[in-house]
């Protein structure tokens, strides 16, 4: 890919962001769609964000918004969707009249994801470890499929604050403490970035569960998702939620040009061999 001045840029910013997948997803689908643009991964601390978001404005700028920022950016947009606004986070920006908007695709994202798995079923019961803008994407997801929400957080605080607020949204939502029989339980933690990390809830605390989705991606995929199979529970790492909200995203970044899917899917998948 040969960079110029005429080149676009497209941004994934976080704090961490390296893990990130985003740039080997997007800039596959660039290549293979003949398009001149170039998307990286920008690490941005989080006192950083206004003035990054204004300079986005300046320079017609759009991108990607990972953790732990979806939430301040929401805040910070010009202008937002329904859906952004209704989630409160924001994973997905772009510059219209020289004004950030920004949208939230990870609802679409964490629903194809859970269709793939057979999650499809009104009046299932969820359980989403984490109160974080996935976490809240899920909850949006939830209440549009009409199932029943449970929440596990560390935190009793933020995890009652995530019940008020996702209850408000439609979705009948209540904190899960100690053992819970649900039908689909989802991580939307960054518990299984790191190898040595706890699995972001015990199994024998989640009986009956039927299947799982870890939004965490990592090559082999995650010990949770593993230890999941081992019980014979069907599971998914976050690697088809990455590629369908990556999809949506694209046809924000270019407006009537639909995404190659298949070619992206396919990045996601030789970045995780490698």
């Amino acid at each position: 890919m040969e960079i110029s001045a005429k080149t676009r840029l497209l941004t994934v910013i976080g704090d961490p962001v390296a893990h990130s997948l985003s740039p080997a997803m997007h800039n596959a689908a660039c290549r293979a769609l003949g398009l001149d643009a170039v998307y990286v991964a920008l690490r941005v601390p989080a006192p950083s964000l206004v003035p990054f978001l204004a300079a986005q404005a300046a320079i017609g700028g759009a991108g990607n918004v990972t953790v732990p920022h979806k939430a301040a950016v929401e805040r910070s947009l010009s202008r937002k969707t329904d859906v952004c606004a209704r989630v409160g986070a924001c994973n997905t920006f772009w510059t219209e009249d020289g004004s950030v908007v920004g949208d939230n695709t990870d609802v679409i994202g964490v629903s194809a994801a859970l269709e793939r798995l057979g999650a499809i079923h009104k009046g299932e019961r969820w359980l989403v470890v984490g109160t974080g803008g996935s976490a809240r994407a899920t909850a949006v997801a939830a209440a549009d499929r009409g199932a029943t929400l449970f929440v596990r957080s560390r935190d009793d605080g933020r995890a009652r604050a995530f019940v008020a607020w996702a209850n408000s949204t439609g979705a009948a939502t209540s904190v899960a403490k100690g053992p819970i029989e649900v039908d689909v339980a989802i991580n939307a933690t960054p518990l299984g970035l790191a190898g040595h990390d706890p699995l972001p809830v015990d199994l024998n605390h989640i009986p009956g569960v039927q299947r799982a989705l870890d939004l965490v991606y990592a090559p082999g995929e995650t010990r949770w998702v593993h230890a999941l199979r081992e019980r014979g529970i069907v599971a998914a790492d976050g690697r088809e939620m990455l590629v369908q909200q990556g999809a949506a995203a694209f046809a924000r970044f270019f407006p009537g040009t639909d995404a190659p899917t298949e070619v992206m899917r396919a990045a996601v998948q030789r970045a995780l061999r490698a």
